[in-house]
């Protein structure tokens, strides 16, 4: 049986000396999901299939830009199935994986397989410039009174005119433009992050999504930079620091996060 302490402490998170766009995320999400994560360490006993599935796609496209950039053709299909396969494994190790409904290793072989087509395929999968950065962490002192702020950019790639920051993503259903630009903040915190690859030129902010539906597609959706959401941004981080390093961790019910989230038992037995 996991312990969980009956009252969470702030104390650990003060000695981070770094903070992620993702980790205040989940703090905003649900602040008990925080703290069993990022502060007492807790294992994850499963992980959702989906989660698996996009994290495997993104392994895949890694190979293939890495293979890019050593100046080598592009990997075939069979070898960037074998790349997701792999980092699919990888997880089984660490934790189960939970199919959900109308999902079995079967349908997700098949979405693979589809997937794999669709990126080959796609203009995301051939950049127009140098490629100078594949999952690349970058970390910088950007909020006052608060740690450096880390980010992993899927892809950086600079051509004569501007350098691109492309974040991958797998979704159900394509993406709009509008939610494209609604989702864009943490983008713009990695283009701050980026400033130092190409001081001299202009940033170009991009999302490109991949579905996983019968007939994947693979969209690229730009992302305007606006200064004014970048400081609203900061100061809503500055925000849920203040209450992470003040202890303020409690759950948050949601029927939407809830039956996929992890801790379902360390949450039930937490007593506050």
């Amino acid at each position: 049986m996991i312990a969980v302490s009956q009252q969470p402490r702030a104390a650990p998170v003060v000695q981070r000396d770094y903070v992620s766009f993702s980790a205040i995320s989940t703090y905003q999400q649900c602040p008990l999901r925080f703290y069993f994560h990022y502060i007492e360490g807790l294992e994850e006993p499963f992980v959702a299939a989906s989660l698996a599935l996009g994290g495997a796609v993104h392994s895949a496209a890694e190979y293939h830009f890495n293979q890019l950039m050593c100046g080598n053709s592009p990997p075939d299909h069979d070898t960037l199935l074998d790349a997701f396969w792999d980092n699919w494994k990888s997880r089984t190790e660490t934790a189960d994986i939970r199919f959900g409904k109308q999902e079995d290793i079967d349908s997700i072989a098949k979405t693979a397989d589809r997937i794999i087509a669709a990126f080959r395929e796609s203009d995301i999968a051939k950049p127009k410039g140098n490629i100078v950065g594949i999952e690349e962490e970058l970390r910088k002192e950007l909020i006052p009174g608060m740690p450096d702020i880390l980010g992993r950019v899927d892809l950086i790639v600079e051509s004569d005119e501007a350098l691109t920051i492309t974040d991958l993503k797998t979704a159900r259903t394509r993406w709009s433009a509008v939610q494209a630009e609604r989702s864009g903040e943490q983008l713009m915190l990695y283009a701050a992050l980026a400033k130092d690859f190409a001081p001299e030129k202009p940033i170009r902010l991009e999302f490109a999504v991949i579905t996983k539906a019968a007939k994947p597609t693979v969209d690229t959706l730009p992302v305007t930079f606006n200064q004014q959401r970048v400081g609203r941004t900061k100061s809503v981080m500055q925000r849920v620091w203040r209450s992470i390093q003040d202890g303020h961790f409690y759950p948050s019910p949601s029927p939407i996060s809830c039956p996929s989230c992890p801790y379902r038992g360390p949450c039930d037995a937490w007593q506050g």
